[in-house]
């Protein structure tokens, strides 16, 4: 009989800050508030209170808040929890904590697809053309996405089998490939395009709406429900595949399960948001310092403080060169990639002791 499987993972203190969460919800809100009264429509707190009571705004605050901000808030809270899940699980799943939702390809398939959409988009038939409209972009970013992940998840399966270390090394050369790709039909680009390339390359939250948000949520929400799950199965998988198997996780299924979540998850990002770097990385590996290693305390805490950082990023991008807007890649390079180097000499500090 299949032990039963361990509550905690050895090695590292669990007992972190019991306020966390607590800390983590209050951050979340913090932020959302800053964001739906931060920039300059010069909505106030008060006029948010106005709104919940149905009484007092102009029609521009409420298109600003109903139709700018909130889906924005939406859109950014549900991209960056969703960015940082799959980061949780990637990092558990090879278990390594540098591990990022890049590795598996989606980032690489979905950059080739949007820039297929925007280069050679135009020489679609007219009827399809009408047909995806301004979902053109996003559609085909999600499909490239899915398309790589599907792909490099045949080629590190066999015999029913998979085996993450050549799935790794398989994502490299497809990031390559599609890197090379995607250099030939920049060059082919024109000014316009290139512009488009630039801007869809480094991220942005600016064309949130909810229709685009509800054509995502349902893949970002489904990744979001499907993760905590998992959590138990990659508490034991941290001990090895042999001793999972002894303890009675279905290994393959669970490898499947979390590649399909992060696929899902960082495929509907990448499609309606752009490339967003650092926060699957950052948020979980941050967090285990933190927490420790036990994935039931880490999925929902990175799903806090991904969506809040993210939100936080975007309230920066839009407001620190008003009226202009600064894409929200660069913002989150910029605050991920220092925290990220630090991280790596404390642990090299910590080791050397």
């Amino acid at each position: 009989m299949a032990q039963s499987l361990p509550r905690l993972v050895p090695g590292r203190s669990l007992g972190g800050p019991a306020a966390l969460p607590l800390i983590l919800v209050a951050f979340v809100l913090a932020v959302s508030v800053l964001s739906l009264t931060g920039g300059a429509a010069g909505l106030g707190p008060g006029d948010l209170f106005q709104a919940w009571t149905g009484d007092g705004l102009t029609e521009r605050d409420r298109v600003v808040l109903f139709d700018i901000r909130l889906p924005r808030l939406a859109m950014g809270l549900a991209v960056g929890a969703s960015l940082a899940v799959a980061g949780v699980l990637l990092q558990g799943l090879f278990r390594n904590p540098l591990a990022d939702p890049g590795i598996v390809g989606i980032n690489a398939g979905a950059g080739l697809g949007a820039v297929l959409a925007i280069v050679l988009g135009g020489a679609l038939p007219a009827g399809l053309l009408a047909a995806t409209g301004s979902w053109q972009v996003p559609l085909a970013a999600f499909l490239g996405g899915w398309g790589a992940t599907l792909l490099l998840y045949r080629i590190a399966t066999h015999g029913g089998r998979t085996d993450v270390t050549l799935m790794l090394l398989a994502g490299i050369a497809l990031a390559a490939l599609t890197g090379a790709a995607t250099g030939v039909l920049v060059y082919l680009a024109d000014d316009q395009q290139l512009r488009d390339l630039t801007f869809w390359s480094m991220g942005s939250l600016a064309g949130a709406t909810w229709t685009k948000l509800a054509a995502a949520l349902p893949l970002l929400l489904l990744s979001l429900l499907l993760a905590p799950s998992l959590a138990r199965g990659l508490n034991a998988l941290a001990l090895g595949e042999g001793q999972a198997l002894h303890l009675g996780v279905e290994v393959q299924r669970l490898k499947r399960l979390a590649i399909f979540a992060s696929a899902a998850a960082t495929g509907a990002a990448v499609a309606v948001s752009g490339g967003i770097g650092f926060v699957g990385l950052v948020v979980p590996h941050l967090l285990r310092q933190a927490l420790g290693p036990d994935h039931r305390r880490l999925i929902p805490a990175s799903a806090l403080l991904g969506g809040g950082l993210l939100v936080l990023a975007d309230l920066f991008s839009r407001t620190i060169v008003a009226p202009a807007e600064l894409p929200i890649g660069i913002v989150t390079a910029l605050l991920g990639a220092p925290v990220f180097l630090w991280i790596l000499l404390t642990q090299r500090r910590g080791s050397m002791v």
